[in-house]
Order: C-alpha cells, then structure tokens, then sequence
C-alpha cells in the first residue's frame, strides 16, 4: 500500500459524500416538484440559480483573459511548489470534517424528503 492510497481513499469518500447529497438534492426536489405551490417556487429558484451560474462563469472569463489574471496566474504557478505541502497537510485535517459535514447535510436532507413524502 502506498502512501498515496489512504489519501486517494478518503478523497473518495468525500466524493461519495457528494454524490449522496446531488441524490438527496434531487430526491427533495423532485418530491417537492409534485406540489403546484412548490413547483412555481422551484421554478424561480431555478432560474435564479442558472442566472447565477451563467453570471460566475462569465465573471470567470472575463477576468482570466485579463493582464492582471495573467499576471497573477503566473505569481501563482510560482507559488504552488512553495504551498504544496502546506496544502496537502491542511487537506489531510480537514477532510474528515468535510466528510462530516456532507454526512450531516446529507442526513438533513433526508429528513426534508420524509417530511415531504408524508406531506
């Protein structure tokens, strides 16, 4: 076993942990979706979602095609050999409280669908 392997192990869970909480997403709005009241509320959530999408990407490449993105882009490439292992250690404590969190959300969630389910 590798060194790498725990840590690729543990960035899967947090992986699953996100594909648990998009299912749990989509169970709630789907279960809320059956509702008239819900559905023209989740319909302006999604339009303000996709707007709001739309708005960051478009923030995003208009400021990487600027001299200064360009400029801190390569300040950056610099600075990421000196921050790696910064980095990877910080990585290494937080994970599990990001695990933690989407498990918490995630239980959360649950509770919503049964509560709509029952509703």
């Amino acid at each position: 076993m590798t060194d790498e392997q725990p840590k690729d192990e543990g960035w899967q869970e947090v992986g699953r942990q996100f594909q648990a909480l998009g299912e749990s997403l989509a169970t709630t709005m789907r279960a809320a979706w059956e509702k008239e009241e819900n559905r023209r509320r989740l319909e302006e959530m999604q339009s303000g979602l996709e707007s709001m999408v739309n708005q960051v990407g478009q923030a995003m490449q208009d400021t990487a095609a600027s001299p200064q993105a360009q400029q801190a882009k390569a300040e950056a490439q610099k600075a990421v050999g000196t921050f790696q292992n910064t980095f990877e250690q910080t990585a290494q404590e937080v994970r599990p409280q990001l695990i933690s969190a989407l498990q918490q959300v995630n239980s959360e969630l649950q509770k919503v669908i049964e509560r709509l389910k029952r509703e």
